[in-house]
């Protein structure tokens, strides 16, 4: 069974053709990064427009990279939500339009369980019970997978997202957008016990908040002349060492935190395997921190499928499709701030 993968949940057009829910046949991402980073993030009304635009030549390239044709398909699966409501409205419609001229199956996909079936792509199957780790630019969540189809949200962000929070330590110390691959390299250069920031545990819950370390990153840039609040960031373009040291205390910051929140919500649950998943998730320092402290096997996509792709889409509706095979209608609407079920 093929199924074509559409997902215009934020700023990245992408198409995919997943063979069986595990075999990636083609995967298309068209990025807006060049686009948004002049404003130092998404401006939802330019994502949208350029998904309008790029969505039917990415859609081409993904059924020429498969080599099938729109009659090979048996199934259209597009994410519906959560993200920016106009970019959600392009993949949906275009979505539907297919579903209806090819009279196929429209399967709408939560992008978040989406992200974690990005583990089952072209690897072995994780086993259950898992505990989900999705982290992104707007989400933190810890979730228990007991099936395909059976999850329940444990916790999740109070505040910024962990990819959020990266991106505006980005913007503070002067390293630009997106700020996770930012602050990564920086990172490699830095010592991060030179300048220790605050973790945030929020005891007996699965919670995350983040703004707090955000906070203290900034109050500590401007103690180091490196920030201005009426003038931004006063790093030049040759890094300094302060803005390295500053950068590796906070991504360790975050892992220490998402890490250890994972283990102990592993341990509690009795999984048997830990699912990393999201945009964040390519850092390497969480994916070596978790593999280090994890009682369970750990598992991770490549990182092209942990930023925002339509092939974890694909295979998310896969077996979607199998458990329920009535189904969706043209009726189908956008809900931009859908959550874990």
């Amino acid at each position: 069974m093929r199924l074509l993968g559409i997902e215009t949940s934020c700023d990245e057009t992408a198409a995919a053709v997943v063979e069986d829910g595990v075999h990636l046949l083609a995967n298309v991402v068209a990025s807006q990064v060049p686009l948004h980073a002049p404003h130092g993030g998404v401006v939802p009304e330019l994502a949208a427009r350029a998904h309008l635009t790029g969505l039917l030549p990415v859609l081409r390239e993904a059924l020429a990279q498969a080599g099938c044709r729109w009659q090979d398909l048996d199934g259209i699966a597009v994410t519906y939500g959560p993200g920016l409501a106009g970019a959600l409205l392009v993949g949906v419609s275009v979505a539907k339009a297919l579903a209806l001229a090819l009279e196929l199956p429209l399967v709408p996909v939560n992008h978040l369980e989406g992200h974690l079936y990005a583990n089952w792509l072209d690897a072995a199957a994780p086993p259950f019970p898992a505990l989900g780790l999705v982290v992104s630019g707007g989400h933190s969540d810890l979730v228990a997978i007991e099936g395909h189809g059976r999850h329940r949200l444990l916790g999740g962000t109070r505040d910024d997202a962990a990819g959020e929070a990266f991106d505006k330590a980005g913007r503070i110390l002067g390293l630009g957008f997106p700020g996770g691959p930012a602050i990564q390299r920086a990172a490699a250069l830095g010592d991060p016990r030179r300048y220790p920031l605050p973790k945030a545990w929020l005891v007996d819950s699965d919670d995350f908040s983040f703004s707090g370390l955000k906070t203290a990153l900034l109050r500590q840039a401007i103690a180091l002349g490196l920030y201005e609040p009426d003038r931004g960031s006063l790093a030049d373009e040759t890094m300094s060492q302060e803005v390295a040291d500053l950068a590796a205390a906070f991504q360790e910051a975050v892992a220490e935190v998402l890490v250890g929140k994972a283990v102990a919500a592993a341990r509690r649950l009795g999984a048997q395997a830990v699912l990393l998943a999201g945009g964040v998730a390519a850092n390497l320092r969480l994916r070596t921190l978790l593999r280090e402290r994890s009682p369970v096997n750990v598992y991770v996509p490549p990182v092209i499928l942990c930023t925002d792709n339509a092939a974890m889409i694909a295979a998310a509706g896969f077996f979607q499709l199998l458990r329920m095979p009535k189904a969706a209608g043209l009726g189908l609407d956008v809900d931009p701030g859908l959550r874990f079920a």
